[in-house]
């Protein structure tokens, strides 16, 4: 993704922004139902996702579209933001789970933030975020 092609945060989504190198975009949500909306709405099937094993933590949403796959260095930076905006922050490392988007559903009557995943992978990483541009 270009710079020209930067995604318009919709009204009154709350996320934290981060552009990886290479262009990629990485969304996390800011409240629990900033969470559900990324995560459900927002998120296209073959963008990849990322949620902190266990704990309470941000939806984050790595966007690849119908693009490139991004490189595993990237897929990695992304789940360092999703353990870095959790509980575990201050965590050595932690496990991260990762899936593409197509495999978060919310179960029915579920509160806000509650998802079920499949087909997930656990990615270890440290907690970090990008240094500001």
């Amino acid at each position: 993704m270009s710079e020209s092609e930067v995604r318009a945060i919709p009204q009154g989504l709350k996320v934290h922004r981060y552009e990886l190198d290479g262009g990629w975009e990485v969304w996390a949500g800011k409240s629990q139902e900033d969470n559900d909306r990324l995560s459900i709405k927002i998120a296209s099937p073959n963008d990849w996702w990322f949620h902190v094993r266990g704990m309470p933590g941000s939806h984050v949403v790595l966007f690849v579209g119908g693009g490139p796959e991004p490189p595993r260095s990237t897929v990695k930076e992304a789940a360092a933001i999703a353990a870095y905006h959790s509980k575990a922050r201050e965590g050595g490392l932690v496990p991260v789970a990762a899936c593409r988007a197509r495999y978060v559903t919310k179960p029915p009557k579920a509160k806000p933030g509650t998802v079920s995943i499949r087909k997930e992978e656990v990615i270890k990483v440290r907690p970090k975020v990008p240094a500001a541009a």
